[in-house]
């Protein structure tokens, strides 16, 4: 099971030292990254992510699972209408793991000019730890959960087969 967590904040600045804190949260074993990623809004609204390399892509599967999360939060709005075919049947069923439509909504609702969120996908941790630790941060949280099965899934539908 994986934990996928978006803490929305008011600037750049906050989600980059938030961003330094689940680094270090990772060091003491609070947590189990399988992703982590900073996304900016200019104010032209342009979207801009920013992922440290040496934490992202466990393997080849987490890593393409991990950009397929991000491409369909981040960067393509409108996404079953705009692109059929093997986009849309990844859409399908990453909805049905939970990063449906609304929680694009309401990602995109903290993600306005000038804002920026952070995004973590852990495959294990320590909830009570991460809260406090975070805490000082503030912002707003948003969370799904994807379940060994919706991975998997996820993960056969990227690869184009059944495991």
């Amino acid at each position: 099971m994986s934990e996928l967590i978006i803490i929305g904040y008011d600037d750049h600045a906050t989600a980059e030292r938030a961003q330094a804190k689940v680094i270090e949260l990772q060091r003491d074993f609070v947590l189990s990254l399988t992703g982590l990623a900073v996304v900016r809004v200019d104010e032209d609204g342009k979207k801009h992510i920013d992922t440290p390399g040496s934490i992202v892509g466990v393997s080849a599967t987490g890593g393409a699972l991990w950009g397929m999360i991000i491409g369909l939060l981040f960067l393509v709005p409108g996404l079953g209408l705009l692109i059929g075919g093997a986009w849309g049947a990844l859409a399908g069923v990453a909805s049905k793991a939970g990063v449906n439509r609304s929680l694009r909504e309401r990602v995109d609702g903290l993600l306005t000019p000038g804002k920026a969120a952070l995004v973590v996908m852990a495959s294990k941790i320590t909830e009570d730890k991460f809260s406090a630790a975070m805490a000082e941060f503030g912002g707003t949280v948003l969370k799904t959960s994807l379940s060994d099965a919706d991975e998997k899934a996820l993960a056969e539908e990227l690869s184009g087969t059944e495991a």
